[in-house]
């Protein structure tokens, strides 16, 4: 939970704008990392099949968790997201009126 407690003091250092903002910031530069990350790896097609089961399968699943695509699971890659969280914060300032 070291993620939500950073996002925590972000919002308390930032106010309540510049953190929805800042929040924006940081999921888009988690997703460019996440993509970086699986292209420099080699795992660019498993990322996609499984992006592609989580927002299709969950018919076949209904909303009970994927049985692989859980952090859990051992073979899962974890990816820390405290960069992208400072990334985020840190374009916030340059998107701020």
């Amino acid at each position: 939970m070291g993620d939500v407690k950073l996002c925590a003091g972000l919002g308390a250092w930032l106010g309540p704008s510049q953190l929805l903002l800042a929040l924006v910031f940081t999921g888009l530069a988690g997703g460019v990392m996440a993509l970086i990350w699986a292209l420099y790896g080699g795992f660019t097609h498993d990322m996609l099949n499984g992006t592609a089961d989580l927002i299709f399968g969950w018919r076949k699943r209904g909303l009970r968790p994927h049985s692989t695509l859980v952090l859990r699971h051992p073979s899962a890659r974890k990816m820390p997201y405290a960069p992208a969280i400072a990334v985020g914060a840190l374009l916030s300032f340059l998107g701020q009126p």
